[in-house]
């Protein structure tokens, strides 16, 4: 994957605003503000400094700390924009409600598909949903269980603020808990480093994050066992296929209005293929990657 720095520069820097160069007219300076997921920390840096380069005279923050944190600071009214991995709760919904007296807007601004990391020398391939479910609930223990080595798994995963963590338990672990022994870290980026140094490790996180590890197939309605790419994630066939919003508090004007209008051209999405994450839309360079995944079905194998 490029752009490893970005992951090591998001995990030390929570924040940063971007602002240079460009083509906008006028004198007076605006911020913009976002915050919350940190799976789109990458994306959202890089969109808000290619941005920058087009409109010397606005300033977008971006601040990581999770989907809750960013939706919690949207519904205190210190961010403009909240991050999310995670559609909005209908507890959030209803506070946003008291608040404004009206919903929240949602914009999908990118895909992503949650991957399953493990370390490149654990001999693994790929795991059905109901292994997965078992591994983190804590009933499979062992990774003789699922056709590894004989050793004993070590579990990590995100902290409950993210939206990742909620995706996972609700689509995998059908809203039950997590193992008691699961290792929370705090940013898809410490649990790819943990993972990375852990030949007994197991983590999850975001497509764009997956470098330094082995990422898993994981086994589709029709039984096939299938890995995050853009036909998967597109299509919907990969199981733990998701959009990511923003969250605003009313519609979107002026700079705002401008930003996310250039995030949603065929410019903005570009740049998720950049860092690997998804377009919302087939693009022109990734309608012949589809085209051409037909000839590389060989990647993916069928679960037994």
């Amino acid at each position: 994957m490029k752009y490893l720095w970005n992951i090591e520069f998001a995990l030390i820097f929570s924040a940063m605003v971007i602002g240079c160069g460009g083509e906008r007219d006028g004198s007076t300076n605006e911020t913009i503000t976002q915050k919350g997921s940190d799976t789109m920390v990458l994306i959202a840096q890089k969109w808000a400094e290619e941005f920058g380069k087009k409109n010397p005279n606005v300033q977008v923050t971006v601040t990581g700390g999770g989907s809750g944190t960013g939706i919690s600071s949207l519904i205190n009214g210190t961010t403009q924009i909240a991050n999310a991995s995670r559609p909005m709760k209908e507890k959030e919904r209803e506070q946003m409600m008291q608040k404004n007296g009206s919903d929240p807007v949602e914009i999908v601004v990118a895909k992503d598909g949650i991957s399953i990391y493990i370390h490149p020398d654990n001999p693994v391939e790929q795991l059905t949903l109901a292994q997965l479910k078992g591994i983190y609930e804590g009933t499979v223990k062992n990774w003789n269980e699922v056709g590894g080595n004989d050793a004993s798994m070590i579990l990590y995963g995100r902290e409950n603020s993210s939206g990742t963590y909620d995706f996972f338990k609700e689509h995998i672990l059908k809203k039950g808990d997590f193992a008691t022994e699961t290792q929370t870290l705090p940013g898809t980026a410490g649990v790819v480093n943990a993972v990375s140094k852990d030949v007994k490790g197991i983590g999850y996180g975001g497509a764009a994050y997956s470098q330094g590890i082995k990422v898993l197939k994981l086994a589709g309605a029709d039984g096939e066992g299938l890995l995050p790419t853009l036909e998967n994630v597109t299509s919907g066939k990969y199981p733990l296929a998701r959009d990511l919003y923003f969250y605003l508090e009313v519609e979107p004007s002026g700079a705002i209005k401008e930003y996310i209008d250039w995030i949603l051209s065929d410019e903005g999405q570009k740049l998720t293929r950049e860092l690997e994450y998804f377009p919302i839309r087939p693009l022109e360079g990734d309608i012949q990657a589809s085209e051409g995944a037909e000839e590389a079905k060989d990647d993916t194998t069928t679960v037994k």
